[in-house]
């Protein structure tokens, strides 16, 4: 197999990288039960002597774990000898990792200082296992004991970090190497040195650059948000109806309007039956006349159906603009009998519900709202319109609609800020907004890793028994020669970043599965939510024993803490946002100097998980004494400070805390309300099992 620029691509044996199971026999019983896989994130002091019991008196699998572990152990601590007594013939007991075991027992003989017989078993996993992500491994370990290792490993596994290392010396000697540059911008497009590799790739190759290189720019242009760049990468890139359309967005997004219109024109007279160019024709709408506008609506609505309710409902605008009111009526009629299932629609259907809705009308709101959720049941719209019709149903005194709507959103939407308020309406215990800060729910954190849905037998191993160092190797190895990665692959990667400690990037990859559009990927991704781990990835709970601390010590509910720290870093600790709020809790400097006074504690740093978490949950404690333990207007001032929320407080009336949220005017804190509540409710049905026991009562309903 041959990639970039001619590179050899080994593939890696043992590939399993697909949910079916049925294409590999799998050695290891994912199922069974595993004293060491509950110890994996231990880090109390007794782990090592668990891990010795388990070595000498545990099951096979286990006792291979527990060796293993162990060695890994003496090798950290640079103990060569004990660590050569656990790995001896460890291979024969433990194929599933045996290369593996051969990379360690070489390194513990390097320690030993016996250096020939660490290089002759390297030279051994290269030569026995030239298709494992180990033999580069072993090629990296050899490096140093001669340069034409260095130069085996970049021809022949160019995309395993440990072979990226490498290229980075090399570049670091001489950094003007096209054929190195672009293996790193290839590999390693989210390491922190990609812009400068980039920027060399352009200002002194960029003649010499084929078309897919520039592909690969332009790609990693816009995936780091900058358009206009990606724009003109684009430019140069293959042909092809995405890279047309993102010209032409690329130059939207940055203003550079007759360069856009230009581009969308391309776009439609070179590919006038793709896909992208029913969107490109809503988007060329937009930078032209009225007149010309309405016919490239027109071809959109005509030819793709997927855009016809916006391109209708576009067209009702300008229509409306130019004063025929009829005409724009029967647009609009057209896309909410003719295009149901469309997004667009259901939007539509929406404003008219709230308009009806503000005006008291709550018969009418429910008439519009009611076909949102049957016709669009994947939007996110579909829970807050059902909630909103137990409401109206209330209101309108029909107790029993009320209390189906209600339901409807827990069986149907369990994961939305929505469920949560429909079980408050429901009378569960879960805690409202003035009584959430309170509760003290039981917590049960799940120990053992999951078994992930993609991935060699290998991977699996690695992972599961924390070796995520190796895992990720393997990973990106075995997904090197993929363009495109399915929705089990994706979850698999997000779930080792999250093992990573890389929270940010691992929840936010694993959401986005959500965003997928393909028949076959939804279905993958509906299968997923099924998971339980898929609800734990997005919803991890690390610091839980810091969390649980300063929540007591500050007479909160840790659910509620966890759930606003996720809101404000993703439990990225040392996070800064553009006005310098800073770590876990996103606790601006000058606040935290003016806690360490209140508190007595001049000696913190905001970095430091530990004095981050106490802080916040401090301020969090000060925001709800200043509401009257009014949860949601002191989740609210956390967000957009307590000048904000004192005005809103005057100017509307928190009789139904509902009807307030949505007129919270500033955008962004009503959604960070929306989102703190929804992870808080999400943290209840995950972790607190007198939850759990109520889904199962609502499921049978």
């Amino acid at each position: 197999m041959t990639g970039l620029l001619g590179v050899s691509i080994v593939a890696t044996k043992g590939r399993n990288w697909q949910s079916d199971e049925s294409t590999q026999e799998t050695a290891i019983n994912p199922d069974a039960p595993s004293q060491v896989l509950e110890l994996i994130d231990d880090r109390s002091g007794v782990r090592r002597d668990s891990l010795q019991a388990i070595a000498t008196e545990g099951n096979a699998l286990d006792r291979s774990r527990a060796r293993y572990l162990l060695a890994m152990e003496h090798l950290e601590a640079l103990e060569g000898g004990l660590a050569i007594k656990q790995l001896e013939n460890l291979e024969k007991d433990y194929p599933a990792l045996a290369p593996h075991i051969l990379i360690k027992r070489g390194r513990a003989y390097e320690l030993s200082n016996d250096k020939t017989q660490a290089q002759n078993i390297w030279l051994r996993v290269v030569k026995d296992y030239a298709g494992d992500a180990a033999a580069a491994e072993a090629l990296y370990r050899l490096s140093p004991y001669g340069d034409q290792y260095a130069e085996q490993a970049i021809a022949q596994y160019p995309a395993h970090p440990r072979t990226q290392a490498l290229i980075r010396a090399k570049l670091d000697e001489n950094p003007e190497q096209l054929k190195l540059l672009a293996l790193r911008l290839r590999y390693e497009a989210d390491a922190p040195d990609i812009p400068q590799v980039r920027q060399t790739l352009i200002d002194k190759f960029g003649d010499q650059l084929t078309p897919e290189m520039w592909e690969a720019i332009a790609d990693s242009f816009w995936d780091t948000w900058q358009y206009g760049d990606a724009a003109k990468a684009y430019e140069k890139a293959p042909t092809t109806p995405q890279n047309l359309y993102r010209v032409a967005r690329g130059f939207h997004i940055v203003d550079s309007n007759q360069s856009a219109r230009n581009a969308y024109k391309a776009l439609i007279k070179t590919y006038p039956d793709a896909p992208e160019t029913g969107l490109g024709l809503r988007r060329l709408a937009s930078l032209v006349g009225d007149a010309e506008a309405m016919t490239y609506l027109d071809q959109a609505y005509k030819k793709f159906p997927e855009e016809a309710s916006e391109a209708l409902f576009s067209k009702a605008k300008i229509l409306d603009k130019l004063g025929s009111a009829t005409s724009a009526d029967q647009a609009r009629k057209m896309a909410l009998n003719g295009f149901k299932n469309n997004p667009a629609t259901s939007e539509y259907r929406w404003q008219q519900a709230e308009r009806y809705a503000q005006e008291g009308r709550y018969d009418r709101a429910w008439e519009w709202a009611q076909p949102i959720a049957t016709n669009t049941p994947s939007h996110s719209l579909a829970a807050e319109s059902v909630f909103w019709i137990g409401k109206w149903a209330a209101r309108l005194n029909r107790p029993e609609e009320s209390k189906q709507a209600f339901t409807k959103v827990i069986q149907d939407y369990p994961e939305s800020y929505f469920a949560w308020r429909s079980a408050v309406q429901l009378g569960w215990d879960v805690g409202d907004f003035r009584s959430v800060r309170n509760l003290q729910p039981a917590i049960q954190i799940p120990q053992a890793r999951p078994l992930p849905p993609a991935g060699s037998e290998t991977f699996q191993e690695l992972f599961r028994i924390g070796q995520d160092f190796d895992a990720w190797n393997v990973m990106q190895m075995e997904l090197a020669d993929k363009d495109e990665l399915t929705v089990e692959e994706s979850f698999t990667k997000g779930l080792l970043k999250i093992a990573q400690g890389k929270y940010l990037k691992g929840i936010n990859s694993i959401w986005e599965l959500s965003q997928r559009e393909e028949p076959g990927d939804r279905q993958a991704w509906q299968a997923l939510r099924q998971r339980p781990d898929y609800w734990y990835a997005l919803f991890p709970f690390p610091y839980a024993e810091p969390i649980q601390k300063y929540a007591a010590a500050n007479e909160l509910n840790p659910l509620l803490v966890v759930s606003l720290m996720r809101q404000e870093s993703r439990f990225e600790k040392e996070i800064k946002s553009s006005a310098g709020a800073t770590g876990l809790m996103q606790v601006m400097p000058g606040t935290g100097q003016w806690i360490a006074e209140q508190t007595d504690d001049p000696e913190y740093d905001l970095n430091n998980p530990e004095d981050n978490i106490e802080f916040g949950a401090w301020y969090l404690r000060y925001t709800h004494r200043e509401y009257d333990d009014n949860s949601m207007l002191a989740v609210a001032s956390y967000n957009a400070g307590p000048g904000n929320v004192a005005k809103w407080v005057r100017q509307y009336s928190l009789d139904d805390p509902d009807v307030f949220v949505e007129q919270i005017p500033f955008k962004e804190t009503k959604g960070y309300v929306e989102s703190v509540f929804a992870n808080y409710w999400n943290y209840q049905r995950l972790y607190n099992p007198e939850l759990q026991e109520k889904f199962k009562e609502i499921a049978a309903f």
